[in-house]
C-alpha cells in the first residue's frame, strides 16, 4: 500500500489489488489483515469512508476519527466527490456510453445505477480464445454516477463487456488465459482518481495514480 496524502483529518491510500480495506460480513471467511488493521498495526487510527472491494486497486478515503467519518460520507451522499476507475473490458467498446441499469443491493433489492464509460483505447492479443482466433479489449474509463456494490462489474457484464479477471462476473474464458499466457489471475478495475472539497479546510483536494504494474504488459500491444 501507499499513502497518497495525509492530514490531521484523513488519510488517501493507493490499495494494492487483493487486499480488503476492512472486515465485514461479506469477508468473514477471508482471515488476512485488512488495510486498516494494517495501518492501525503502524499506529495509524483509520476509519473507511466508502467501499473498495478487495480485488480493485487505487485510491481509497479514510477518517482519522470516527466522530468525522460523516462529513466525508456527506461527500459522497451529495454527489460532491467524483470518482474514476480504468478498466480492461472483453472486446471492443463504443467511444461513450452510459449504463442505466438497476443493481441488486446487500438485501436483495434493486436500486438504480449509472455508470458512465468513455473508452481510452482498443487493443487486441494475437492469441485465441474461443470462439475467436484473437481476443479483443478495450481500456475504459469509468464514472459511477451512484455507489452500488460491486456496481461497475455488474454493468460492464451487463452490457456483455466484462471486467478481465472478475471471477465472478467475467468471462471464464479470458480469465483463463490471463493466468495461463500471462500468469495474472487479478482484476482489472483500479480506481485511479479522486477530486472533491476537503469538508473541514476546505481545499480543492485532486489525486490521480497509475494503474498497477501488473497492467502494463498487457496494455503495451
Amino acid at each position: 500500500m501507499q499513502i497518497i496524502f495525509e492530514d490531521q483529518y484523513c488519510l488517501i491510500i493507493n490499495k494494492p489489488s487483493n487486499l480488503l480495506v476492512h472486515h465485514s460480513y461479506y469477508a468473514r471467511n477471508i482471515e488476512e489483515d485488512s488495510l486498516a488493521e494494517i495501518l492501525r498495526n503502524q499506529g495509524i487510527s483509520a476509519f473507511p469512508v466508502h467501499r473498495l472491494d478487495r480485488k480493485t486497486s487505487g485510491l481509497i478515503l479514510f477518517s482519522k476519527k470516527k466522530e468525522d467519518v460523516s462529513a466525508f460520507q456527506n461527500l459522497f451522499e451529495n454527489d460532491l466527490i467524483a470518482k474514476k476507475y480504468k478498466a480492461l473490458l472483453r472486446g471492443h467498446l463504443p467511444e461513450f456510453g452510459i449504463i442505466d441499469s438497476p443493481v441488486k443491493n446487500d438485501r436483495g433489492n434493486y436500486k438504480e445505477a449509472e455508470t458512465h464509460f468513455t473508452c481510452i483505447k482498443h487493443l487486441e492479443l494475437p492469441i485465441p480464445v474461443e470462439p475467436y482466433e484473437t481476443s479483443r479489449y478495450s481500456l475504459v474509463e469509468f464514472s459511477p454516477k451512484t455507489g452500488r456494490m460491486h456496481q461497475l462489474r455488474i454493468h460492464a457484464n451487463k452490457i456483455a463487456h466484462p471486467i478481465i479477471g472478475d471471477p465472478k462476473y467475467g468471462n471464464r474464458h479470458h480469465n483463463h488465459m490471463f493466468i495461463e499466457k500471462f500468469g495474472i489471475d487479478k482484476l482489472f478495475l483500479h480506481a485511479f482518481s479522486l477530486k472533491f472539497e476537503h469538508p473541514f479546510t476546505h481545499e480543492k483536494m485532486y489525486f490521480d495514480v497509475e494503474v498497477p504494474e501488473f497492467w502494463n504488459e498487457i496494455l503495451e500491444f
